[in-house]
């Protein structure tokens, strides 16, 4: 008590000084108000500067002292900076009632500005704490893809929903509530709210079910969508296309409709490799005993037809095939011969994974030939890698043909037609 008319006493020093040369009342208190008002203002204003740059300093050092990185997320996101203005809005919310004794209005006018300038500090400082939580979150393994943005923004939106109701009573002098019934109120949320709830939820079954992280490869067409997951909040998921676009997606299509995630391949032990060469159907043949002599010097299939020759011929021994007709009994063809060249190729290829799935195989013929399949994984998933990998292979593929007397078809070109009309 004595501490606060002493406080009065010191604040209203020049109005006595002016009541003691005569001026009336009014005009004291006002000018009082006045000098007294800004004095506090100023002082403030520079005990505000010199706080934040102290602390802000403080909170510099010590984070590059520190083992840890989350001080250095408080300092990004500007912590220090929110927690320096409490003192001063501390000696405002102090001294004012004082400044402002005469002044009845304008003293619950500043009071109010004041506290809802409080409650707006507070919100601030919880978002700094929540953002710079995220950030160090997101360094850690555990928690790296997961959709922490979309919680924090949760956190946000209730926060954000306490001050409104306070900054209103603060307004007002009313609860919100005495405005509207809950269910008007419950359904004006609900209509405003209504992509945030459904992104809310959607963000929590993403999450529980694991159906997307952040860092996976997804191609949505709906949406065009074609790389990787850079983002996932309450509205949407930001998706980096491999052409260096960005594409937003609403989180809620996420489980209301279908789309692609590569993650499955990229944690496996390989990528995928399925592609089909075109054989010419007129180009497969049997194989007589001078053509299988000269493919045993083709070293990859040397010991298969060695072993496949001895194989047939004590078969259709057996049978009693006549063989002077090259159809009797059991035959090779060049391209049975091929398919178990590609085979063993494949088996020792160090860039194609043996312990996945491996296979070369005969599809349905079409009119544009036998599509010849080669189904293998390639160790290295990395995009770049992976395509050379397949090229490699197809490479190979394409130019070992001819060697095994196959031919691949391909469609007529002007010079084809050119040629024909010239015979």
């Amino acid at each position: 008590m004595i501490q606060n008319l002493l406080m009065i006493k010191y604040l209203n020093f020049i109005k006595e000084i002016l009541l003691d040369k005569g001026m009336s009342d009014f005009w004291a208190a006002l000018i009082n108000l006045v000098v007294t008002f800004s004095i506090v203002i100023i002082v403030s204003y520079f005990l505000d500067r010199v706080l934040r740059f102290t602390i802000v300093k403080l909170f510099y050092f010590f984070s590059i002292k520190t083992k840890t990185t989350f001080d250095d997320f408080l300092v990004k996101s500007k912590f220090p900076r929110y927690i320096a203005h409490i003192i001063p809005l501390i000696i405002l919310r102090f001294l004012i009632p004082h400044i402002l004794i005469d002044f009845p209005f304008l003293l619950k006018a500043f009071t109010v500005v004041i506290n809802i300038y409080g409650i707006i500090l507070f919100v601030k400082i919880i978002r700094s704490f929540l953002k710079s939580t995220q950030r160090y979150l997101r360094t850690t393994e555990r928690f790296k893809d997961k959709p922490l943005e979309s919680y924090s923004q949760v956190i946000m939106i209730f926060l954000w929903g306490v001050a409104i109701f306070f900054i209103v009573y603060q307004l007002t002098g009313r609860d919100v509530l005495s405005f509207a019934t809950l269910g008007a109120a419950s359904a004006v949320i609900l209509l405003i709210f209504k992509d945030t709830i459904l992104g809310f939820v959607a963000s929590i079954q993403v999450s529980v079910n694991d159906i997307v992280r952040i860092g996976d490869w997804i191609v949505y067409s709906k949406f065009g969508a074609d790389g990787t997951v850079t983002d996932i909040n309450l509205a949407t998921v930001r998706v980096q296309n491999w052409d260096n676009t960005y594409t937003t997606i609403p989180t809620y299509s996420l489980i209301s409709d279908s789309f692609q995630n590569w993650r499955g391949m990229e944690e496996s032990g390989g990528r995928r490799i399925k592609r089909a060469v075109f054989i010419k159907q007129n180009s497969i043949k049997f194989l007589t005993k001078e053509k299988i002599e000269e493919f045993k010097k083709i070293q990859l299939v040397k010991q298969y037809l060695e072993d496949k020759h001895v194989e047939i011929a004590l078969h259709n021994k057996k049978i009693g095939a006549d063989k002077s007709v090259l159809i009797n009994g059991l035959n090779l063809t060049n391209f049975g011969v091929f398919r178990k060249y590609l085979d063993i190729y494949l088996h020792q290829n160090s860039e194609v994974s043996k312990e996945l799935f491996l296979m070369v195989r005969q599809l349905a013929p079409t009119s544009q030939g036998i599509p010849l399949e080669i189904y293998c994984f390639s160790t290295d998933k990395k995009w770049s890698n992976y395509e050379a990998t397949m090229s490699d292979i197809f490479d190979h593929v394409i130019a070992s043909v001819p060697y095994f007397d196959l031919e691949i078809f391909e469609e007529p070109t002007g010079k084809d037609i050119a040629i024909l009309a010239k015979k």
